[in-house]
């Protein structure tokens, strides 16, 4: 059997080989960078709210935390407008309204920001905490009526 593969076991295909990673097409997107990505070991992309959207850019330490490195903002949902990251729908809206800081333009395509401020612990729970967590409240407490 004559083949022109190279140090190649049986087993493997002479289709495309796999991806590199970050070359999932994130060229549709505002990069808005809030922690450096060199203190994680992986990475993981999640969708946030409705498919192609927002997406949180999340690093896994060595210690096993995890931790928010950069967010994507699709280029449908934002505009750069004098360097800075305008939002043109609400998710985009509320997703820069949360960082502790506007973003800031570094080059292209690329935004630094702070990440969401740290609130003391003397000033939880939050309003948006109590509000949350009567809502869940309620719904527990209809989801067991619903059962009975």
């Amino acid at each position: 059997m004559a083949t022109n593969r190279k140090n190649q076991g049986a087993g493997q295909s002479n289709g495309r080989a796999r991806k590199k990673p970050g070359s999932g097409g994130s060229g549709n997107y505002y990069h808005v960078e809030v922690r450096e990505g060199d203190d994680f070991e992986t990475f993981r992309t999640q969708d946030v709210g409705d498919e192609g959207h927002l997406q949180r850019v999340a690093g896994k330490r060595g210690s096993g935390s995890w931790a928010t490195v950069k967010w994507l903002i699709s280029k449908e949902d934002a505009h750069v407008e004098d360097g800075k990251l305008v939002p043109d729908t609400k998710d985009a809206r509320d997703l820069i309204k949360k960082l502790g800081s506007k973003p800031v333009h570094v080059r292209g395509d690329r935004f630094k920001a702070k990440d969401r401020p740290n609130v003391a612990e003397k000033a939880k729970p939050t309003p948006a905490q109590t509000r949350a967590r009567r809502q869940n409240i309620k719904k527990a407490q209809a989801a067991r009526r619903k059962k009975s």
